[in-house]
């Protein structure tokens, strides 16, 4: 089973590699601006349909595609990526001695004979993260500066130095990461897909 990540998401891919999980990736195209007016779930599930459906539709049959798109969400208020230093700053203070939630939509889509793609599965993963209460202003700023998750929704990566922020995680580590590895992997057994050997 060909596998194709409809991200340009290099963690995404580290993630699936890392699992021995073969895949190419294809960037989907999909203008995310266009996504709102829906909770933070709904958001994230659209977003992951409409990339995987997009790739799925321009491969045709054949290759199984998996689109997936994070939402990171405090009290109903979707924090995305960080407009500039100023944004990102109020985001993290926003953010500091509190737990938010961060919300993994995953489609996975393929093409079909007659034009199209249609849905095979889709789910949703949520974590919580709980951003340390002494954090200083100095800290939030000296981690603004490093630029590090200039580009990440939440304006944080836990891979990184962004994991000094927090004091703790709950839920799948792979999840907060990028993709809940551990979920994809029970959706795509059911589809057929099996443990490569060779993978690697």
């Amino acid at each position: 089973m060909e596998l194709v990540l409809a991200s340009a998401s290099p963690w995404r891919k580290r993630l699936l590699e890392t699992a021995g999980i073969r895949c190419r990736v294809e960037d989907p195209g999909v203008d995310e601006s266009r996504f709102q007016g829906w909770g933070p779930v709904e958001t994230a599930r659209r977003r992951a349909a409409a990339k995987a459906l997009a790739v799925a539709a321009r491969l045709g049959p054949g290759p199984l595609v998996v689109g997936a798109d994070q939402v990171v969400h405090l009290e109903g208020r979707a924090f995305s990526k960080p407009r500039n230093p100023q944004d990102h700053r109020a985001m993290l203070h926003a953010m500091r001695g509190r737990s938010h939630d961060l919300v993994t939509a995953v489609c996975l889509s393929a093409g079909q004979p007659q034009g199209g793609a249609a849905v095979r599965e889709a789910f949703e993963e949520t974590s919580r993260l709980v951003m340390r209460t002494d954090l200083t202003d100095a800290e939030i700023d000296a981690y603004v500066a490093l630029g590090e998750a200039s580009s990440c929704g939440g304006g944080y990566r836990v891979d990184g130095v962004g994991l000094q922020l927090f004091e703790r995680l709950e839920g799948d580590w792979t999840n907060v990461v990028g993709l809940p590895v551990p979920r994809l992997l029970t959706a795509l057994r059911r589809l057929g897909w099996r443990l490569d050997p060779a993978a690697g």
